[in-house]
C-alpha cells in the first residue's frame, strides 16, 4: 500500500480525486461506477460519501502534511548546520568527525531536544550531510609492506584451481 519508496504523497491530487468522486456522485453515478472510473476501492467512495453526508464537503479537504511535525524548525536547522560547520572539537571531542551520537549531543546541547542516534542520520540526510566513520586503521600501518604482501606474497600462497580433466566423485553422468 502507499507510494513507492522515496515518492512523496501529492496531497493536492488526493484532494482533487475526492472532490471528483463527489462530483460524479452528484451527477447520479452509483458508488461502484465512481470507484471504477477513478480506479479506487468502492469502500473508499462509500466512506467519502458518508463523511460528506455527516460533516459536509469541508471534510474532504486536504488535512495537510502526514505524520508528526518535526521537532526542529527551519531556523533551528540553520543553526544546526552552523554548529556542524564549527566542528565537533568545539563540543570537546578530540577528532574532527561527526558521528550520529555526536550530532545528537550537539542537538541536545543547542536546542534541548533528545534524538535517538539512529534517527539523527535522517536529519543529516535532510540537511545534505552524512555521518562520518573513521577508517579504523592503525597509525603504525606500513603501506609499502602491505602493498608488497598483496602483490607478491598473497598470489604465491593463494590456492590455485585444480587442473581440469579429473572426474568428480559427484558426477551425474552415467559412466
Amino acid at each position: 500500500m502507499g507510494n513507492p519508496r522515496g515518492v512523496k504523497r501529492d496531497f493536492k491530487a488526493l484532494e482533487q480525486r475526492r472532490f471528483a468522486a463527489l462530483k460524479l456522485l452528484r451527477q447520479g453515478y452509483n458508488q461502484s461506477e465512481v470507484a471504477r472510473r477513478l480506479k479506487i476501492c468502492s469502500q473508499t467512495v462509500s466512506r467519502w460519501s458518508r463523511v460528506v453526508s455527516e460533516q459536509g464537503e469541508k471534510a474532504l479537504q486536504a488535512a495537510g502534511r502526514a505524520g508528526r511535525k518535526p521537532l526542529l524548525d527551519g531556523e533551528q536547522r540553520r543553526q544546526l548546520v552552523a554548529g556542524l560547520l564549527e566542528g565537533p572539537e568545539k563540543l570537546g571531542y578530540e577528532t574532527p568527525l561527526w558521528t550520529c551520537d555526536r550530532v545528537g549531543h550537539l542537538i541536545q546541547k543547542q536546542f534541548g531536544i533528545d534524538y535517538h542516534s539512529g534517527h539523527v542520520w535522517k536529519i543529516l540526510r535532510q540537511l545534505n550531510w552524512s555521518p562520518q566513520r573513521p577508517a579504523g586503521r592503525a597509525l603504525e600501518r606500513n603501506e609499502a609492506a602491505i602493498d608488497h604482501w598483496k602483490r607478491r606474497t598473497w598470489p604465491e600462497i593463494k590456492k590455485k584451481p585444480k587442473k581440469r580433466g579429473a572426474r568428480s566423485s559427484s558426477s551425474t553422468k552415467a559412466g
